[in-house]
């Protein structure tokens, strides 16, 4: 047996057997217990919501208010997704997925959706493709909601949480309605959409569309205009344009630094060259400026939802590859999700190979061509990029995600550093960082 002496290890005999005792290995020395020589102050700041923006911890060097030093501790939420998709079937995979951003769910699942379809060469029918559009703009107006919310909560204007979150529910309602839950909706799915929309969810978006740009404009009014609110934004958390490349940071926050990077324009898919929207930069580098950039950019999704209702076509939602094509004939009913009537008509009493099709389908699920691809597009937090590997098997060997909120961390000590304590708050909430999706 060694005897090799290990630092952060240690084990001793007791009356109930061996007891082992692991320290944190090269941690303390990471977080700077080491001596400066001079009289500084370490802080826990978080995990907590009201300031960390959800279960992040940052680790603070003060002298006096300001931030010496700053760092980032992820980890809490530990669900390991991407590993868990490896033992489900490729449907199975979009209910893992949804619940990475749980803020923006809808993006994950076309992401993967998309990765899968490439995989397998097919294309989804087009009303598939202009529905998934208007489900993912009427979701990053969601999440842009939470964002302004959660920023007015830690900023302490709380009427601006109190209306954000009043908003969102109005898109929520509209989502429950399109796919029979408020959030992890799983309703993209590999070869198309689980359903097609249910009747009167059309006027219903169009009724949200003629009185939304007032609420927008009563946020102008509550916050753009208040002198409190610009003074505790502009100049806080400054990161310019090289930063950002430098760090890899994508979304609102690039955007704020002036440099016009959409992967909807600059790399369009879903056929999102097709529609007219603008992309909102400014040029300010701040946090004032990435709270414009969100403000303007939910009138804009505002325009590509119109558009889209405007050009829905009848047809399929699911390619009409049977073996590929799953759940097969889903239908909205009272009880929730499940297949239609007529499906179940025909595979319990009618066709003994449908019956066996469907079990086979649903309990094995289809194959995917050996290969790995790489399907980025633009969530409300940036660049969501999936690459998904398969060995030829029922199940993907590897799903990786570039998660946005993990890259646009890192910018966190660049943004604080230098800077006043409370500066520290308004920097996070203006990357808004969803942790679901950092811990994946």
């Amino acid at each position: 047996m060694s005897t090799t002496y290990d630092p952060y290890a240690g084990s001793r005999e007791t009356t109930e057997g061996r007891v082992y005792t692991v320290t944190g290995g090269d941690w303390d020395q990471t977080l700077g217990t080491e001596a400066y020589g001079e009289e500084r102050l370490v802080v826990n700041m978080g995990p907590q919501h009201p300031s960390t923006h959800g279960v992040l911890r940052l680790v603070l060097d003060l002298e006096g208010e300001t931030v010496t030093k700053a760092r980032v501790v992820i980890g809490y939420l530990h669900t390991g997704i991407e590993k868990n998709t490896e033992y489900r079937n490729w449907v199975q995979g979009t209910t893992f997925v949804t619940r990475m951003d749980y803020l923006s769910p809808l993006f994950n699942e076309a992401g993967y959706s998309m990765s899968v379809e490439k995989l397998l060469g097919i294309e989804v029918p087009q009303r598939a493709q202009t529905i998934r559009v208007l489900v993912m703009e009427l979701n990053r107006i969601a999440s842009h909601l939470v964002a302004l919310a959660t920023f007015g909560m830690e900023m302490g204007a709380l009427t601006g949480m109190t209306n954000g979150f009043r908003e969102r529910e109005l898109v929520l309602d509209l989502l429950e309605e399109i796919t029979g839950l408020r959030m992890n909706h799983a309703y993209i799915r590999p070869g198309g959409l689980a359903q097609d929309l249910p009747e009167g969810v059309v006027e219903h978006i169009r009724e949200f569309l003629e009185f939304m740009p007032a609420r927008v404009a009563d946020f102008h009014k509550l916050l753009t205009g208040q002198p409190i609110w610009q003074a505790r934004l502009k100049d806080a958390g400054y990161l310019d344009v090289t930063g950002c490349v430098a760090l890899g940071v994508t979304g609102p926050v690039l955007r704020a630094a002036g440099l016009p990077w959409d992967l909807r324009k600059v790399e369009p898919y879903l056929g999102y060259e097709t529609y007219d929207f603008e992309v909102p930069t400014t040029d300010t580098c701040d946090a004032w400026g990435r709270y414009l950039v969100r403000m303007a950019e939910i009138t804009e999704s505002m325009k590509i939802v119109e558009q889209a209702l405007d050009r829905l076509e009848p047809g399929p939602v699911m390619v009409q590859d049977k073996k590929i094509a799953w759940p097969a004939q889903l239908s909205l009913g009272p009880d929730g999700m499940g297949n239609s009537l007529e499906h179940v008509k025909h595979i319990m009493g009618q066709s003994m190979e449908a019956l066996i099709h469907h079990f086979k389908l649903v309990t094995e699920g289809f194959r995917v061509p050996a290969g790995q691809v790489y399907v980025p597009l633009e969530s409300p937090r940036g660049e969501l990029g999936y690459h998904v590997v398969s060995d030829g098997g029922t199940r993907p060997w590897r799903v990786h995600v570039r998660d946005p909120s993990f890259v646009n961390l890192q910018a966190t000590a660049a943004m604080s550093e230098g800077g006043m304590i409370a500066d520290v708050i308004a920097a996070i909430a203006s990357l808004d960082p969803v942790m679901g999706g950092v811990d994946r």
